[in-house]
């Protein structure tokens, strides 16, 4: 079990505040390393850090902004004077502020060039800026593991089917954004991997399928029904994993794309 020891390793994790988010720092934390949760919201960034233990730093940080991540990254190497291990987490998924307007602006036909854009600048250009400032570190100290989280949709094309509600109407449409910009982090990632594998950096992805989290019933049957394992995930399905690649457990892995999704993509 040692392989699987993160003790004395720094581990930060972006977009730390959402649903998985959280289960990434609290598995690492677990594990023995110091984590940092990097939020936009740096107020629960700092709360949740400390719930966690003492030794673990909360920052707010803009993903998609190369002043504040050199911020960020200038903050945690004078405090545990590495980065190990780098958690691209942070990501949008498509929300609408009225739900009886979802349909109609979620259809590729109506879909907004400024949520298309967003999406990209935060998951692709995040990752990218995440890696550069984050990464160089380790690349420097010649070790490190970073762990790029995509999705199954970043493999496969979103089944509109599941929708649907009961009675057949379409309730929501998956739109462009989130699986071009998860097909592009499985791709940067097998890029990455190539570039600093001379360095000591294992790069690799973690897609994850889709997560439990009070949806309406109809779409729960409709996502579990697709799955060999019957059910979605939930939010602390992703942890083991999540370990295994960060740690030593995973020492000859890198620019692999490691799939839990209960059988989604099997099919």
């Amino acid at each position: 079990m040692d392989l699987f020891s993160l003790k004395d390793k720094t581990a930060v994790v972006t977009g730390a505040l959402g649903l998985i988010g959280k289960k990434h720092c609290e598995a690492l934390a677990h594990a023995g390393a110091n984590v940092v949760v990097a939020d936009i919201n740096e107020e629960y960034a700092k709360m949740f850090a400390s719930e966690l233990g003492a030794q673990h730093l909360g920052l707010g940080v803009d993903v998609t902004s190369a002043e504040s991540l050199k911020v960020a990254r200038d903050q945690i190497v004078a405090k545990y004077d590495s980065i190990d291990v780098l958690v691209n987490n942070a990501a949008i998924n498509d929300m609408f502020e009225n739900p009886a307007m979802a349909k109609d602006l979620s259809a590729f036909e109506n879909y907004p060039l400024d949520a298309f854009q967003k999406s990209l600048d935060v998951n692709v250009t995040g990752v990218f800026l995440c890696s550069q400032i984050l990464g160089t570190v380790m690349a420097n100290q010649g070790s490190g593991s970073i762990i790029n989280v995509a999705s199954t949709y970043g493999m496969v094309g979103p089944d509109q089917s599941i929708y649907r509600n009961s009675c057949g109407e379409q309730t929501f449409f998956k739109s462009a954004a989130y699986p071009v910009t998860k097909g592009a982090v499985i791709n940067f990632t097998r890029f990455l991997a190539a570039y600093w594998g001379n360095k000591g950096v294992r790069v690799n992805t973690l897609s994850p399928g889709g997560v439990e989290n009070s949806q309406d019933e109809f779409f729960v049957g409709n996502y579990s029904a697709k799955t060999l394992l019957g059910r979605m995930a939930k939010a602390d399905d992703y942890q083991g994993a999540l370990v295994f690649l960060a740690s030593d457990a995973s020492a000859y892995m890198t620019g692999a794309n490691l799939v839990v999704d209960g059988g989604w993509t099997a099919i």
